[in-house]
């Protein structure tokens, strides 16, 4: 079952990328830190515009002072364009080094969930949070059956299905950094 589009940035042409690309759905959630889900997620499609293509390999070997002049372009693509455009660098390496420049490898070559778990760990940037929200996505909106066990307890972008979807678990991650906040 593969979506039309994921619904987590309001725009249809961004939404369809990150349905039908492997890696923009990556580069996503690579980007998805202190910025919105919307912002993060839209910033594939801002790649692709100003790149021509979203190619993994040509990021890799992309001049790392050019690819900071495009995250930097206005509108930037991450309110940190130069560590994110680092990040997005690093990640497009490794799945290079790791799997021939193919971002869907990551799951569809998983062994189990154990295996898809540490494949998405060991990318640059996915720490538990962001390997289990990909991994509800996975098994959420794209039926892998090997990402239904990193599907966490709690509300993840996997459950985003409409805008509304989204506007909803955008107020509850809000209600739960501020709580995180409070008894901090």
């Amino acid at each position: 079952m593969n979506p039309e589009r994921l619904h987590f940035t309001g725009n249809d042409d961004a939404d369809r990328l990150l349905a039908e690309e492997p890696l923009a759905l990556l580069i996503g959630f690579a980007l998805d830190q202190q910025v919105t889900v919307p912002t993060a997620f839209l910033g594939p499609l801002k790649l692709k515009e100003r790149l021509g293509a979203l190619d993994a390999r040509a990021i890799a070997e992309h001049d790392p002072n050019e690819l900071e002049a495009v995250f930097r372009e206005k509108p930037a693509v991450h309110r940190f364009p130069g560590n994110m455009a680092r990040r997005v660098q690093e990640l497009c390496a490794t799945l290079v080094d790791e799997y021939g420049g193919d971002a869907a490898r990551v799951w569809t070559e998983a062994k189990d969930a154990d295996d898809l778990r540490a494949r998405i760990a060991e990318l640059p940037g996915f720490g538990e949070l962001k390997t289990t929200s990909l991994g509800a996505v996975l098994a959420k909106r794209f039926g892998l059956e090997s990402a239904q066990a990193l599907v966490p307890g709690h509300p993840t972008l996997g459950d985003v299905d409409s805008p509304e979807a989204l506007a909803r678990y955008q107020a509850a991650k809000r209600e739960h950094k501020a709580k995180q906040r409070a008894t901090a």
